[in-house]
């Protein structure tokens, strides 16, 4: 069984390795239109996911608590954005932008570039691990496909995360190598992260509605201040939007089938 988790915990961490490997196939900076699209699909697939193998599961197990079931959910989504929040405040990144954030420094723009994909990626393995968990100790609203379909989920989106972190590198001169190797390492913390929460998790069974709305919170908290903003600004927006819909109706198509 924990050979099952593990195995689910690590599929995150391939999207990021194989998105870092651009580098080995693209130019040494990724067009306009593609980095809408990437971010449109990824943020698509965000939403998805946090719906409906977060948010859904979260109201069904307080479902017993009539009209107030929304209490739980809504106090741990904001709990979780507020989290993010903190961590965006006090980290030093930019966003996928490339605007600055966060306090000021003396580390070079690809170091925070690397900070900030680094810092989403925490998110993202609670939520891994808090799914994961959730099934192991034996929630029935949370199957082993339903957290399977949001590993992969999670591991699609993080393949342009591992080529924004790769790619800007390897445009600075950066042998391909070592850009590979970074920008597969920025997500490492995805599986540690996990790991971490999934065995935490069994401490805090009661409260599991509260942490599945935690970590829909914070990937929310990414979408809005991040992919968004990415793929609305200047050209190329409706090519963008169009590629939020194509994620969401991908992770929604796969967590209904498997879920």
């Amino acid at each position: 069984m924990w050979l099952k988790v593990a195995a689910g915990l690590f599929i995150p961490l391939l999207g990021t390795t194989l998105g870092a490997a651009c580098v080995f196939f693209l130019k040494n900076e990724m067009s306009e239109r593609l980095s809408r699209a990437l971010a449109g699909f990824a943020g698509g697939i965000m939403v998805a996911a946090s719906f409906f193998s977060l948010i859904v599961p979260a109201l069904d197990q307080t479902k017993a608590m009539g009209k107030l079931a929304f209490l739980p959910v809504g106090i741990g989504f904001l709990a979780g954005m507020l989290f993010l929040l903190v961590l965006d405040l006090l980290v030093p990144h930019v966003h996928l932008d490339k605007s600055e954030e966060g306090p000021r420094t003396g580390l070079k723009r690809t170091t925070k570039l690397f900070l900030a994909v680094t810092l989403h990626n925490l998110p993202e393995g609670m939520v891994v691990g808090i799914v994961f968990a959730g099934w192991l100790y034996g929630k029935s609203e949370i199957t082993l496909a339903s957290a399977l379909v949001l590993s992969i989920g999670i591991a699609l989106q993080n393949f342009p995360e591992g080529a924004v972190v790769s790619m800007p590198l390897r445009a600075e001169g950066m042998p391909k190598g070592k850009t590979f190797l970074l920008g597969m390492l920025s997500g490492v913390i995805e599986p540690v992260g996990a790991l971490m929460t999934a065995f935490a998790a069994s401490l805090f069974l009661p409260i599991m509605p509260y942490l599945l709305a935690f970590a829909a919170g914070a990937m929310f908290y990414v979408v809005v201040e991040e992919l968004v903003p990415e793929m609305a600004k200047g050209d190329h927006t409706n090519f963008g939007t169009v590629c939020f819909a194509l994620g969401f109706i991908l992770m929604m198509g796969l967590d209904i089938a498997f879920g």
